[in-house]
């Protein structure tokens, strides 16, 4: 396999799209994902980003009322805060609330 200039700009607009290096070493044919991987970041191409249909815009709430039950693991990319509305006097939503706060039996 090589990287011939048409298939350098198919790998830099299906990159741009958000798609996968799995799925674009699967279009290409002949290549694999960490080939794909490894000429993405020789050619300087930027992280992944969420792509748009992921981005989901939640309504602004202000810090104090929204949780902060942590999501992923910090220092990732994807790493955030639920955000969710919290209970009244608790700094989760009603559903990390019930996973933070167990009762004995």
């Amino acid at each position: 396999m090589s990287w011939t200039d048409e298939r350098i700009e198919t790998l830099k607009k299906l990159w741009g799209s958000g798609k996968t290096a799995a799925e674009i070493a699967e279009e290409l044919g002949d290549v694999t994902r960490n080939a794909v991987i490894g000429k993405a970041n020789r050619l300087g191409l930027s992280a992944k980003a969420v792509p748009a249909v992921q981005k989901v815009k939640k309504k602004a709430l202000p810090s104090h009322r929204a949780c902060q039950w942590p999501i992923g693991h910090p220092g990732e990319p994807k790493f955030h805060f639920c955000g969710d509305e919290a209970v009244p006097s608790k700094p989760y939503c009603l559903k990390h609330c019930n996973m933070a706060y167990q009762t004995k039996d």
